[in-house]
Parts: C-alpha cells; structure tokens; sequence
C-alpha cells in the first residue's frame, strides 16, 4: 500500500497528492498534523527513506530556528523533536512497504509508482 504523508495546507504536498491520483494507484493519506506520527513510526519512515533524521527536518520553520538550530541533537531526540512539533516534518513523504520518498520535487514520487 502507497501512503503519502499530507499537509492540505502545503502547494507541494497537494502536488504530491495530485501526482498519485494520476497515477490510477490506491494509496491512503495521512495527514500527520492532524494524526501525528508516533516515534516509532518516524524511525520506520526515516530507515524507508534511507537518510539522517536531520534530513527529515524543515529547517526553515520558525519552531526549529528559535529552539533547536544551534542545539547538538542526537538522531533520537531529533526523532522526538519532529514527533512533539510535525510542522518541522519535511512533506511530501510518500512510502510503501519497503521504501519511501520525500515528494519534492513531485517527479520523485513516479521512483514508488
């Protein structure tokens, strides 16, 4: 099963979403700010996307540039991190059972469909 991880709010996430609709696929949405990730779920999500928990992170946030940008985090506190504050989560995240995607730009997505 394909599931992307969905911001409503995010043009590239609704990209993202438009992508696997064309795709004729069956997929779900998760839309984690309003059903959060557990962390054990974002550990899941981050070894499908084969990269760093940090990679993960939007730096750009205005969360993670007054609390955690000048802080030397280990990969599980960053873990605990993107789970306390999903706004910081990197979207669109597009997975399946094995593996997974960061959706941007869209074209990344056509990689699982």
């Amino acid at each position: 099963m394909i599931t992307i991880y969905h911001n409503t709010r995010c043009k590239k996430s609704r990209e993202g979403l438009q992508k696997l609709e064309a795709s004729g696929k069956k997929f779900e949405v998760r839309e984690y700010l309003k059903e959060e990730l557990s962390e054990e779920e974002l550990e899941q999500l981050i070894t499908k996307l084969n990269i760093a928990p940090i990679q993960l992170i939007r730096k750009n946030e205005k969360i993670w540039k007054e609390n955690y940008k000048d802080k030397d985090l280990s990969d599980k506190e960053l873990i605990t991190v993107m789970h306390k504050n999903p706004k910081l989560i990197e979207r669109p995240v597009v997975a399946t059972d094995n593996e997974a995607v960061i959706g941007r730009p869209a074209e990344e997505i056509d990689r699982l469909i």
